[in-house]
């Protein structure tokens, strides 16, 4: 498994309800509202839905998903 970086575990703080399913789902759902200037968001969106969908249950169990206001 590719790893999160810090902006895409950050994103995944925000839109995840507990499972990798509904991640996907929470960030498909916003990535449909996003706009053409959001150039950044959407490259941020699309590979963290990329590493969401090669990971397996067990890998995402095993993600501390707490964001790190300190960094």
């Amino acid at each position: 498994m590719n790893a999160l970086t810090f902006e895409e575990t950050n994103l995944l703080c925000i839109y995840n309800p507990g499972t990798r399913q509904g991640a996907i789902e929470a960030l498909t759902e916003m990535r449909g509202h996003l706009q053409a200037d959001e150039a950044e968001l959407l490259a941020l969106t699309d590979s963290t839905l990329a590493k969401l969908r090669a990971m397996t249950e067990a890998e995402f169990d095993e993600l501390e998903l707490y964001p790190d206001f300190d960094e």
